[in-house]
């Protein structure tokens, strides 16, 4: 039984002080020290240990938390499953197919746990709407329509040679940005067994796409669509738009913000706190659903189940930008 962890983190960047403030709240869990290739100490815990590899690390941990660039996740997820630990990963899984299978293989093999922080799904609103549609009392939904228009400024591009490349971050907005509003697209309405897009690159000086849309089709015949980019000064909110037979409801940068299907009240929950938007900056205030993810990370292998958010299901998610990328 799992009373409480002690954590690893892989990577000393700016989404690691995000788990350290998690953390940081979570009483019974603790963080053991970091992983950097720089040797460089995290600002917000400069008292605990830093090694440059997991193999150097010589106190007792259970976990790994991995918030290395999108196509590092496979290396250290390999290496901790070797270790028989148990890994949480920053999203994407990981930036291709191959990468994903070693991650999977490897963790299952070893008989420790891979899920990944797609932190949205904790929202109460949006479990709130996987139950309903899940249990099919939204009636037949015909049309989800996604927009995630973000800014960047090039400064954010400029901050590490990888950003807005293939090698590493994998592509733009659609792997990077708003992988988190397609997971939840494909978590609530399933993978499209049809997908056509369109990509470009406007307004900055990079290698993957700045902007894109594409549009799916759902056995069903629901058809579906999204648009991703870090192009759309100053910013907007994310908006999904979903439309069934019985009515239609709009969500708002995770929040259900105009609801009207028959016979159904608005499940809306009442949500202190920042919204969780990706308009001009990577930085994230809010932890709660951070916290969320990692509670749920310990309490499933604390009862023997599967995490909400399953290694197998982040992989559709990113398997849907590849294709999003093949297509375009």
């Amino acid at each position: 039984m799992i009373a409480g962890m002690n954590y690893i983190i892989i990577g000393t960047g700016n989404i690691c002080s995000t788990y350290i403030n998690a953390l940081g709240r979570m009483p019974e869990s603790n963080i053991t020290g970091f992983i950097s290739r720089s040797g460089r100490h995290p600002e917000a815990a400069p008292e605990l240990p830093v090694w440059s590899d997991l193999a150097e690390v010589d106190l007792p941990f259970d976990a790994v938390i991995i918030t290395t660039p999108n196509g590092l996740h496979h290396k250290t997820a390999v290496q901790a499953a070797s270790l028989g630990k148990h890994v949480l990963t920053e999203k994407p899984l990981d930036i291709s197919s191959a990468a994903m299978d070693a991650m999977i293989t490897a963790c299952r093999d070893a008989g420790v746990t891979l899920s990944v922080s797609f932190q949205r799904r904790m929202n109460p609103d949006n479990l709130a709407l996987k139950m309903l549609l899940d249990e099919g009392r939204l009636g037949n939904v015909f049309a989800a329509d996604l927009s995630c228009k973000f800014w960047r400024p090039g400064e954010y591009y400029a901050s590490a040679e990888y950003r807005g490349g293939l090698s590493i971050d994998g592509g733009g907005p659609f792997m990077q940005q708003a992988v988190h509003n397609l997971d939840l697209y494909q978590w609530l309405f399933g993978v499209p067994v049809e997908v056509k897009s369109m990509t470009g690159t406007f307004c900055h000086n990079i290698e993957a796409e700045d902007h894109g849309a594409a549009l799916f089709r759902h056995e069903n015949g629901m058809i579906g669509s999204v648009i991703a980019s870090t192009a759309v000064r100053p910013g907007m909110p994310a908006r999904m738009e979903v439309h069934t037979d019985r009515g239609s409801f709009i969500t708002t940068d995770d929040r259900i913000t105009f609801w009207d299907i028959e016979g159904i009240e608005n499940p809306a929950a009442e949500i202190e706190g920042e919204y969780l938007s990706s308009l001009n900056t990577a930085a994230i205030a809010d932890t709660s659903l951070h916290e969320a993810v990692i509670a749920d990370f310990e309490e499933a292998l604390r009862d023997g189940r599967a995490p909400l958010v399953t290694a197998e299901s982040a992989r559709a998610t990113t398997e849907l930008v590849l294709r999003i990328y093949d297509c375009a």
